[in-house]
């Protein structure tokens, strides 16, 4: 395979915990600007995937190349400038300042401390921010505290405090956790919409969701992959009924 038809290669990618291999040997190719969803069980490994490509965990042996660059020894601050944006379980968001602020803060050069001390709101800056909250949805939120969001609109801000930063490799993890049936599908239209100059990687266990946003979709088991296609195909596949939609 040539190096430059993916964004994100990883190669026989392992981690162990003790003896335990919670990724073994894996195998993951992202084309540019495609949607991926990873579905399986509890403790496949899916979450400790997306720890080993943002730095968090650091892998025992294989790897995880990114634009050209490898990641693996990189720490977490300089993979977040390589490009790799990653969203957790729980909104992590600044709960008592505005939705502005909370994207004006996550705008690359106010990150450090003395870049947030001497930090202008440029023009530059304001037309970035207005960007992303007509994006998010949140465009006449601008002025509303955090706090006071929805849990949906909350989960939203935190997509866009990611996308102030112009990742080219989004990585979320179970985005609609807790959101209410409206709020699902306009997370469904907001992916679609944001992944169309960037690649993502998206875990989910809702199969209604994933069948609405995946191109492919990647199900993992026991640290390894065990099916990878469209979601049709992947469904059904005996290997995933057996040890995942089955149960």
């Amino acid at each position: 395979m040539s190096q430059k038809e993916f964004a994100l290669y990883i190669e026989d990618l392992t981690v162990s915990f003790d003896g335990f291999k919670a990724i073994d040997s894996l195998n993951l190719y992202i084309d540019k600007d495609e949607l991926r969803v990873i579905i399986g069980p509890n403790g496949a490994g899916k979450t400790t995937l997306l720890d080993l490509i943002c730095g968090k965990t650091r892998a025992s042996a294989g790897s995880i190349r990114f634009k050209d660059e490898e990641l693996t020894k990189k720490p977490e601050h300089e993979i977040v400038r390589s490009g790799v944006g990653r969203k957790f379980q729980t909104p992590s968001i600044y709960e008592n300042l505005s939705v502005f602020q909370n994207l004006e803060v996550s705008f690359p050069k106010g990150r450090s401390v003395f870049g947030a001390l001497s930090f202008e709101r440029t023009e530059e800056v304001l037309e970035r921010v207005r960007k992303v909250a007509e994006e998010i949805g949140l465009a006449d939120k601008l002025e509303t505290e955090a706090g006071l969001l929805s849990h949906g609109q909350k989960q939203w801000l935190e997509i866009g405090m990611l996308l102030m930063q112009e990742p080219e490799l989004l990585m979320l993890d179970e985005p609609i956790a807790g959101m209410s049936a409206r709020e699902r599908e306009l997370t469904a239209d907001l992916l679609k919409r944001i992944c169309r100059n960037r690649s993502m990687i998206v875990i989910e266990h809702d199969m209604d969701f994933v069948k609405q946003i995946a191109s492919k979709v990647t199900v993992m088991h026991q640290g390894k992959i065990l099916a990878e296609g469209p979601m049709d195909v992947v469904q059904a596949d005996p290997k995933v009924i057996d040890v995942y939609l089955g149960h």
